[in-house]
C-alpha cells in the first residue's frame, strides 16, 4: 500500500430508472462504462425507481395492446426500436424488441432490485433485469421469471418466492417514483451525483464525466 497515494474522492451516483425503459438500459451501460475509465474514483450507485406506465395493471398487457396505446401504432414504434437497437448494438446491448410479447408492471422488478441491494447485488440485478426484458423477451412482472432471475444470481429462491408474495418495499417504489417527479424529473433515465448534479438521457460518456469532474471537485473541497 502505498500510503503517500492521495485519497480517493466516492461520489454517490443516484440512478433514476424504470427498467422496461429501452433508454435506461443504455444509459445505465454508458454510465457503467464511464465509471471504468475513472478508477481514480470510488462510486455508490443508489436504484432509484421511475415508474413510466404508472397506471399498468400489476399483470402487465400484451405488447400489441401497449404499443397502440404509447405509441399510436405499429409502424411508429418499428421505427423506433430500429432506432435504439442500432444504437444499442455500438454499446453492446442486444435488443430484441420482437421477442417482448407482453409489457410488465415494473413495479416488482424495482423491489427486487431493493430486495437485491440487501445482499450487496443491486447493479447486478439491475443488468439482469433489463437482460432478461429486452433481450430475452422475458416478463418482468411474472414471479416465477423473476424468482428465476434472482436464484441464477444466488440469492434465496424460497425467501424471494416469499418476498414477492408480499406487497413489502411496494410503498417505497411508489414513494421513490413520487420523489422523483417532485425533482422535476420527467424522463428517464436521470443521474443525480453528489445528490446536486443532475443529467437526464442516455447521454455519451464524455458527457457524463464532465459532471463527474464537477463533482469530485466539489467533493475533494468539501
Amino acid at each position: 500500500m502505498n500510503i503517500l497515494a492521495p485519497p480517493k474522492a466516492r461520489l454517490t451516483i443516484e440512478v433514476v430508472h424504470d427498467l422496461v425503459c429501452p433508454w435506461c438500459f443504455l444509459g445505465v451501460r454508458r454510465l457503467l462504462r464511464t465509471i471504468r475509465r475513472r478508477p481514480d474514483l470510488l462510486f455508490d450507485l443508489v436504484w432509484r425507481p421511475f415508474l413510466l406506465n404508472p397506471d399498468m395493471p400489476r399483470g402487465g398487457m400484451a405488447r400489441p395492446d401497449y404499443v397502440v396505446r404509447k405509441f399510436g401504432g405499429e409502424d411508429r414504434a418499428r421505427r423506433l426500436y430500429a432506432s435504439i437497437t442500432e444504437i444499442g448494438r455500438a454499446e453492446g446491448v442486444l435488443f430484441r424488441f420482437e421477442r417482448v410479447r407482453r409489457t410488465p408492471s415494473s413495479i416488482d422488478a424495482h423491489r427486487l432490485v431493493r430486495f437485491a441491494a440487501r445482499y450487496g447485488c443491486a447493479d447486478a440485478m439491475v443488468e439482469a433485469l433489463f437482460s432478461a426484458h429486452f433481450t430475452d423477451g422475458r416478463d418482468i412482472g411474472d414471479h416465477t421469471v423473476l424468482g428465476g432471475i434472482a436464484e441464477a444470481m444466488g440469492l434465496d429462491a424460497i425467501a424471494v418466492e416469499r418476498y414477492l408474495a408480499t406487497d413489502e418495499d411496494t410503498d417505497l417504489v411508489h414513494s421513490d417514483n413520487l420523489r422523483a417527479h417532485r425533482l422535476g424529473i420527467n424522463g428517464v433515465p436521470c443521474f443525480v451525483v453528489g445528490g446536486r448534479h443532475a443529467i437526464a438521457g442516455a447521454q455519451e460518456p464524455e458527457v457524463i464525466e464532465r459532471l463527474l469532474d464537477v463533482a469530485t471537485v466539489e467533493a475533494m473541497e468539501g
